[in-house]
């Protein structure tokens, strides 16, 4: 359509809206939060650019009022789950001959949609159907979906821009293609934007999705689709397809055309899908391109030069924004015995004034975890923890599922730096502190890089520069995004690449153009204006 060379400016970063009180978006938002509050709505699977109701249906309810319910979903059956995987293979060949410029159009003009007037009910189904408050809900569905969206253009324009030198007699082209095949997105419930991102950063780059949304975030994860479907979004370029993760997996991955799997959750899950992806290896068209961001153990590391006030507020919002369930939450702390009663007792101070409760009420700074299997293992855990008489509950330790799922952000001190308490994931508000002596800072930091499987998120804490540039060094490896004087959480698209090596995943950094070079396959073209006509070199003359 257009011959001309084009790039996408750098986006400027969705600005937050605060949510004050008598602020415009606060009441809107509030209205939005009643309307869906007060309806259950049938979603089903869109295949094909189709509703299907299959009749298998689960209830979505609020993690804060799981009596209360929401929506009723349908889950995709065999067949429709083979649909979708025809679906997909079949818009390829369109989709990826449209010009780059085309499929990102459609991507911004979801992002300003989400910007504008679908702001609101997005950030309601999440507060409603994901547990998150006002805030978390606005840094996640709304204004990190909008960036992923934008940036993503940006990065994908830059990537296309890379072209080979040419020579006089020749011409050399790269041709950017789209893998061969469809990608398999499976997204978690505790983040809208890494739904959103997990389906469309390799539709960007011309493949077709189908994608698998966790059944936990179901309702924003569906408002999402029906954005993308308002934008322009072709039939079959992504294929909505709610499903019990076990029948997905058997009939999907036994594809020939699998060209990858986009992926975020727990590691057994992951590592079931290599295994099966790798048993099915000689059945596939080309190896599968594998994308996957897991567990995390983060860790604050505190040097003796740090500020017990930053600490303890970091310390809180680290582990206990979003009820902790974020895979770069704050789960382990090692603090030096010089500084840990200042930073104990204003960590519990602050706590002390935390509030647990609705979505609905802004007040509260936590509400609920996810869902009932949650709060067992979570209870459990601190369960565990009390009945080892080497650790101390400083703080929390409460739980009742009376109205919803609600456990105390929960403070214990361990006596052991290998405690259980100090490499498991447990992915709720459990914080766990190590006080260590305070010449025992070396050794301490290469138990903290050596306790844990995983690699995601990690933080220092220090006013001297000497001593953070040796953490660095001992905690290479420890932390894909690490962070000096801040929790380790927020990461921000464009401005700190996301993702972890190790068990936390193939550090393929969302929020960068690492991400999208993932979703294409390169095919280098040449062309000889005067190809030769003989066969002799000058070498070979007499």
């Amino acid at each position: 359509m257009n011959n001309a060379a084009f790039s996408f400016q750098i986006p400027v970063n969705e600005p937050v809206k605060s949510y004050a009180p008598g602020s415009p978006e606060r009441d809107r938002l509030a209205a939005e939060l009643a309307r869906q509050a007060s309806e259950v709505i049938e979603i089903p699977a869109i295949i094909d650019g189709r509703d299907v109701y299959s009749g298998d249906v689960v209830e979505v309810v609020m993690p804060t009022e799981h009596g209360h319910v929401l929506a009723r979903c349908h889950l995709a059956d065999d067949g429709q789950i083979a649909a979708a995987c025809d679906a997909a293979v079949r818009a390829q060949a369109q989709w990826s001959a449209l010009s780059w410029i085309e499929r990102a159009s459609i991507q911004l003009k979801a992002a300003e949609l989400l910007a504008g007037r679908h702001r609101d009910r997005i950030n309601a189904a999440t507060m409603l159907g994901q547990g998150k408050n006002a805030h978390q809900s606005e840094i996640d569905a709304a204004a990190e979906t909008i960036d992923f969206l934008r940036y993503n253009a940006m990065f994908a324009s830059q990537i296309y821009a890379q072209q080979p030198r040419s020579a006089l007699d020749q011409l050399n082209r790269m041709e950017y293609r789209p893998l061969e095949g469809f990608v398999l997105a499976i997204s978690p419930f505790n983040f809208t934007s890494i739904a959103s991102n997990l389906s469309n950063s390799p539709a960007l780059m011309g493949n077709t999705v189908v994608w698998k949304p966790a059944t936990t975030a179901v309702l924003s994860n569906y408002h999402l689709m029906r954005v993308l479907q308002e934008a322009g979004m072709p039939p079959g370029v992504i294929n909505f397809v709610p499903s019990a993760g076990s029948r997905l997996g058997r009939v999907a991955l036994a594809r020939p055309e699998l060209a990858g799997i986009h992926f975020t959750g727990s590691n057994g899950t992951f590592n079931h899908l290599w295994k099966q992806v790798a048993a099915h290896l000689e059945n596939y068209r080309s190896y599968p391109r594998l994308v996957g961001e897991t567990g995390g153990k983060d860790f604050v590391f505190v040097h003796a030069s740090a500020d017990a006030a930053e600490v303890a507020t970091a310390l809180l919002r680290g582990a206990f924004e979003y009820q902790g369930q974020k895979c770069s939450a704050a789960s382990r702390a090692y603090v030096p015995r010089s500084l840990w009663p200042a930073v104990r007792e204003r960590l519990v101070d602050q706590l002390s004034r935390v509030t647990l409760g609705d979505v609905r009420d802004f007040s509260h700074f936590m509400n609920a975890v996810i869902d009932a299997a949650s709060f067992k293992s979570l209870t459990a855990v601190i369960a565990r923890a009390r009945a080892d008489a080497g650790n101390r509950v400083v703080f929390g330790g409460g739980a009742s599922d009376q109205v919803g799922w609600f456990v105390e952000p929960t403070v214990i001190e361990v006596t052991d730096p290998r405690s259980f308490l100090m490499q498991e994931e447990f992915f709720g508000p459990i914080l766990s502190v190590f006080v260590y002596e305070d010449g025992a800072w070396e050794e301490t930091l290469q138990i903290c890089d050596q306790t844990s499987p995983y690699g995601l998120t990690g933080a220092v804490f220090s006013r001297d520069r000497y001593a953070f540039v040796r953490a660095c060094q001992i905690l290479r490896y420890a932390a894909g995004n690490f962070y000096l004087n801040d929790k380790p959480t927020g990461a921000m698209v464009g401005l700190q690449p996301f993702g972890g090596a190790r068990g936390s995943g193939t550090n393929d950094k969302a929020g960068g153009p690492f991400n999208l070079t993932r979703w294409i396959s390169p095919r280098t073209i040449k062309e000889t204006f005067v190809p030769a006509t003989s066969f002799e070199y000058p070498f070979m003359l007499r």
